[in-house]
């Protein structure tokens, strides 16, 4: 089979090899794009809404990337979520009821948003939704879709964020679109972002709720989720916190203990713990409904539902363990105020620990809705940890947990930090904090010097984003070359 290679320049230092054929074989060491709203898979992943998803918690923008011109081509069958060309993306092929976490739609009326860290050239986008009736636990095949797209929007073969626009960043445009009406409950929308230019598409599955009709149970509306994905060990704790108006509710609150091996598996203790809710609490339950309305507690995932009265938001599920005795986890070079630019952040620190640790990092805001989330794996050492968010000003809640491959030790650290809007002094970061997102203008705080400096305009402004231990000659005010990509102001 003959191979065609094409070959051009992304972001100035990396290459793409796109190869038509059977599948793409190439990766990009800078990848392109990702369902936002409603999240997909991957980015629900990132979101710390998905766990045990590998290096697609990492990389969601590079996910499902292969062949266009699906159905007839593009990724086969069982590998739909993944797009089946890079085995570190395999676990998201897994699919069964209770896998996922279901953004809930509740509106017929639909609003598609991507993120682009690529935008390229754009033949187009559609939208395809799996059938009625469809098998939620049988393996992502064509047979489950709808193989013609309920919504279609034109590229027109322009950029995907426009012409003019810089090629990273939100899609300025949404999608507009039309659920079909005889869809409601679980279904996966797989959306397909047809690259003008080269053999590639991307293929980003949506799992959704679709509850346009009130939901299943109209009068319990949803107000959180029990999403198992780890077992447990003897002695742990589950506890799902209801929140009224901000602030936790004890009464609605619900814990468990883990007492033996076999109730830490996680389908069993979110058993339980839904079993729990419903012997414990008449205005709230937990389980998965049926066609007649009543909600039951299954081995696996469990949605929260709260009558109206009760003035629940949401619910959060915490774990609680013991660590070893000598175990620690200590949080270090975390500042009191962060910058929000544009509503966006990134809250750099360090932590450090005794133990080789899975960590994960949350962001809360005054509503206790999570805003920011970063998992790392961070061996016996101190490792730097910077964790995204998107809010708005005010005092927020950083939670850190650290949990070892067992699940046996269990480390949190809890800090208040304050988001502020950025301009107050003239700099939207200090640098180099929340260095990949230069750009042309942007004013960085240098802490060295007490100087503020602008980043210049194209073509310079790519050296902004260039600084490390080994690489400080754009370092503004004190590397050798930083007048090559600053104005001091």
């Amino acid at each position: 089979m003959s191979t065609t290679k094409n070959v051009r320049r992304l972001l100035a230092t990396s290459v793409w090899v796109a190869m038509a054929g059977a599948g793409i074989q190439g990766q990009l060491a800078y990848a392109h794009g990702y369902t936002s709203e409603p999240p997909s898979r991957a980015y629900a992943c990132r979101l710390g809404q998905n766990t045990e998803c590998g290096a697609a918690t990492y990389e969601p923008q590079s996910v499902g990337e292969t062949v266009k011109g699906f159905p007839a081509r593009g990724p086969v069958d069982g590998k739909l979520a993944s797009g089946g060309e890079r085995g570190d993306f395999a676990p998201l092929d897994e699919q069964s009821a209770n896998r996922w976490h279901l953004t809930t739609i509740k509106q017929r009326d639909i609003t598609f948003e991507w993120h682009y860290t690529e935008g390229h050239k754009t033949t187009g986008w559609e939208y395809f939704i799996t059938k009625a009736g469809w098998n939620p636990n049988s393996p992502l095949a064509r047979d489950a879709f709808e193989l013609t797209p309920f919504c279609k929007v034109d590229g027109h073969g322009k950029p995907a964020r426009g012409e003019g626009q810089p090629t990273v960043g939100p899609s300025p445009v949404k999608h507009q679109c039309t659920l079909p009406a005889d869809r409601s409950g679980h279904h996966v929308i797989m959306g397909v972002w047809t690259v003008d230019d080269t053999a590639a598409a991307f293929y980003n599955v949506m799992d959704v709720d679709i509850q346009t009709d009130g939901g299943p149970v109209p009068q319990w509306p949803q107000v959180g989720a029990i999403n198992p994905h780890r077992d447990l060990q003897i002695g742990n704790k589950v506890k799902a916190r209801a929140f009224v108006a901000g602030s936790e509710s004890a009464p609605y609150s619900v814990s468990i203990t883990i007492e033996n091996a076999e109730e830490g598996l996680a389908p069993n203790w979110s058993y339980k713990l839904a079993t729990r809710i419903n012997e414990s609490q008449s205005l709230v339950q937990a389980g998965q409904p049926d066609q007649e309305g009543n909600i039951t507690p299954v081995q696996g995932a469990n949605n929260i539902y709260a009558k109206p009265e009760t003035g629940i938001s949401s619910y959060q599920l915490d774990f609680e363990g013991v660590p070893s005795d000598d175990s620690y986890l200590h949080l270090h070079d975390l500042k009191s105020e962060y910058t929000l630019t544009d509503g966006k952040a990134a809250l750099d620190f360090t932590v450090m620990t005794n133990r080789n640790l899975q960590v994960s990092a949350r962001l809360y805001d005054s509503a206790n809705q999570q805003v920011g989330f970063v998992r790392q794996q961070v061996d016996a050492t101190t490792s730097p940890i910077s964790l995204p968010v998107a809010s708005v000003e005010g005092e927020h809640l950083l939670k850190v947990v650290g949990v070892n491959k067992t699940g046996r030790i269990l480390l949190q650290e809890e800090r208040k930090v304050q988001l502020k809007t950025a301009g107050g002094e003239g700099y939207d970061f200090e640098f180099p904090q929340s260095l990949a997102s230069y750009k042309a203008g942007t004013r960085v705080l240098q802490p060295k010097t007490g100087e503020v400096f602008e980043c210049k305009p194209f073509p310079y402004e790519g050296w902004c984003k260039i600084y490390s231990e080994s690489a400080s000659q754009y370092e503004p005010g004190v590397g050798s070359n930083w007048q090559d990509a600053w104005i001091k102001r």
